[in-house]
């Protein structure tokens, strides 16, 4: 085992695979070396989540395996938003922690690792920091995470808002936009790598810039980039926030083909009393104006929410409400959660009065609607042809998504024959399933 070798657990979601990505480039550049065997790694890293109690105890679950099966001379390091949100009951919890290291220092990452070399059981050390750093003091890490021919870039950190339920800002602090000149340079190293799609991310995208003195800076960096990275087929926009989808985002997402006619918006709810619990904007008729204008000027527009049930006080009126809106809207895509209760949030007063049952009935309700939604907004598709970017082929399959797909969250594109992972191709579609399409490759 090699004393430069280390091996990175990543949980949670795309914003959290970055910055573990951004980790092991730093480690990298300093000469370790990533190893896909944890038992051949000396240094062990757990990128963790805790957003829910779903998530924290996945990722306490995980510390819990390595460090069960620590060998001699091997380190464990805790680091990420379940570090920062709940640091001291992590080393109580998990013995044979060795460091732990928050969301907003993941940066020191190099620092840590050489902290701990040269003993066989050091004592434990801790890095947690409520400063704005994340953004500004990167040490030169890429903020990008490829997956094949996809690419994240994560244009910011943190969140300035204050939704009763969400722990994000307690564990990532203010919002932070990055450079725009950084994220350019990433985009450009993208494209000059062969990547084909970048995927926008941040806890809010349309926050983007606020703190840089920027007014619509989204907007601003999708035109910025589009004409930095020609070769770039496609950018898609997630993590919108209600409200802040402006004119100009709009006009800017019409005029470059390269921006894909897709929104990611997670509205979280829609009876206004419900939202106004949630500390959410209240104003419906501003969702339902934007989504007419976005609809008229991007004609294929595929829309993705998300929703939350069985916050506390909702009723059952206050649910219908939300299932009504969700037929008259008819996105594309839609994810739901059960409410959880997060101590330390905005919320907490409000406790968690829905009972678990009811929870998860509503959540039966809201997801069967929408299979009936996705399914006829499918069918629409069949004799149409889609670009479909292919991900991994076999068996004499190819699977892809096309532009209405985000990679991970939403459904996918099965191809007739193999065809090489990284092209994009006309699909002529055959077939359509509640999330997924499938089709034959369309030769003009």
């Amino acid at each position: 085992m090699s004393k430069k070798t280390f091996h990175i657990v990543s949980l949670g979601c795309d914003k959290n695979t970055v910055d573990s990505d951004s980790m092991a480039h730093l480690l990298t550049v300093s000469g370790y070396e990533l190893v896909a065997n944890p038992r051949q790694a000396r240094v062990l890293i757990v990128n963790t989540c805790g957003f829910i109690s779903t998530a924290k105890e996945e990722s306490f679950d995980a510390l819990a395996k390595l460090a069960a099966k620590k060998k001699s001379g091997q380190v464990l390091i805790a680091a990420g938003c379940l570090t920062q949100r709940c640091g001291s009951e992590v080393v109580l919890r998990v013995p044979g922690i060795d460091a732990i290291l928050g969301t907003r220092r993941w940066m020191d990452i190099v620092d840590i690792v050489e902290s701990l070399s040269g003993a066989s059981r050091p004592e434990s050390r801790y890095q947690l920091s409520d400063a704005a750093a994340v953004g500004r003091d990167e040490h030169g890490a890429r903020r990008v995470s490829v997956q094949g021919a996809s690419a994240y870039i994560k244009i910011a950190d943190g969140c300035s808002r204050s939704c009763a339920f969400c722990a994000i800002p307690l564990i990532k602090g203010p919002a932070v936009s990055r450079p725009i000149e950084s994220i350019l340079a990433e985009a450009g190293s993208l494209q000059s790598s062969g990547v084909r799609e970048i995927v926008l991310i941040a806890q809010n995208t349309t926050d983007y810039g606020s703190d840089l003195g920027l007014k619509n800076g989204l907007a601003h960096l999708l035109t910025e980039m589009t004409a930095a990275v020609p070769q770039i087929d496609w950018i898609r926009i997630m993590y919108a926030y209600p409200g802040y989808v402006t004119d100009e985002l709009i006009e800017v997402m019409a005029a470059h083909k390269q921006v894909v006619p897709y929104l990611d918006m997670p509205l979280q709810h829609a009876h206004t009393s419900v939202l106004r619990r949630m500390g959410r904007p209240t104003n419906i008729d501003w969702v339902y104006k934007t989504l007419g204008k976005m609809r008229q000027a991007l004609p294929d527009l595929a829309l993705r929410s998300t929703f939350i049930v069985g916050y506390p006080g909702e009723t059952e009126e206050e649910f219908q409400t939300l299932l009504d809106f969700v037929e008259e809207i008819r996105f594309d895509k839609l994810g739901a959660l059960k409410y959880s209760f997060e101590p330390g949030t905005p919320g907490e007063a409000l406790g968690d009065s829905i009972p678990g049952e009811v929870k998860e009935e509503r959540l039966k309700r809201l997801m069967e609607k929408q299979q009936q939604i996705s399914l006829q907004l499918n069918q629409a598709f069949v004799g149409r042809n889609l670009d479909v970017l292919i991900e991994g082929a076999g068996e004499g399959i190819s699977i892809g998504r096309s532009y209405r797909d985000a990679p991970k969250v939403d459904g996918l594109v099965l191809v007739k024959g193999e065809i090489p992972a990284g092209k994009i191709i006309p699909v002529r579609i055959n077939n359509a399933m509640v999330y997924d399409l499938s089709g034959i490759a369309y030769l003009q």
